[in-house]
């Protein structure tokens, strides 16, 4: 807006475009009002410009299209502008033309004032992505069939564990608490003194004849012992 004060100020004292015959005074005001509205329309195509942002490479070549967008409706507000405050027809299309040169420099010059005014946006750093979680290291026990597969749920078979995945099922040689430890966090809880399940592999949830099981995706259905449903309810395991 200082910037357009300015140009206001010394298009009234040149008496640009015809307006020399009108008094000093109301010349400034004439002049300030349309510069103002210059300024406006100018911030809406800049901001709209490098929002766009495909010549934020080139500044010579954005600044000169914004100057472009700016000096076109603003020759024309000028022009009526010019007539409605201070009579007269309107120019000729030599004189349209001249007028059109005359807005197209002043709007040139004042963006190239602003690009060298303005400090530069910098773009804030993008967050980088979170690298994903490593896999829990428990499923590093598995053969290279099942490392990769969604991991359902563990059940205990005498002194082996029986991991169920979504790619299938194989037996580990370790303890159910020993294999809880080596989850890693993975979302998931003992429903029983047998089973442990993965959250986000429970499909449904039947509480029918004093029992609770849980039925998982692939359709294996694993118990909750009384013991363990406070605990799950508190969760929210059967909400």
């Amino acid at each position: 807006m200082v910037i357009a004060t300015v140009a206001g100020g010394f298009m009234a004292l040149i008496g640009a475009l015809g307006s020399g015959q009108v008094p000093l005074l109301p010349r400034l005001a004439y002049w300030l009002a349309v510069m103002w509205s210059g300024a406006a329309l100018g911030h809406g195509v800049s901001v709209g410009m490098r929002n766009w942002g495909r010549l934020q490479a080139w500044p010579l070549v954005e600044g000169a299209l914004i100057a472009l967008v700016i000096a076109l409706p603003l020759t024309t507000i000028v022009i009526v502008a010019n007539h409605l405050a201070f009579g007269g027809g309107f120019p000729s299309p030599a004189g349209m033309a001249g007028a059109f040169l005359t807005v197209l420099l002043i709007s040139g010059l004042i963006t190239a004032l602003n690009y060298t005014t303005t400090p530069p946006v910098v773009p804030l750093p993008s967050a980088q992505a979170e690298a994903p979680p490593p896999p829990p290291r428990f499923l590093d026990r598995l053969p290279l069939r099942l490392r990769h597969a969604r991991l359902l749920a563990i059940e205990a078979e005498d002194h082996y564990l029986r991991v169920h995945t979504d790619a299938g099922s194989d037996l580990v040689l370790l303890r159910m608490v020993d294999a809880i430890a080596e989850l890693d966090g993975l979302a998931g809880a003992r429903t029983h003194r047998s089973w442990w399940v993965a959250r986000d592999a429970v499909v449904s949830v039947d509480s029918g004849g004093g029992r609770t099981t849980l039925t998982l995706a692939g359709g294996l259905a694993v118990p909750v012992s009384r013991g363990a449903r406070p605990e799950l309810a508190a969760q929210g395991w059967f909400a």
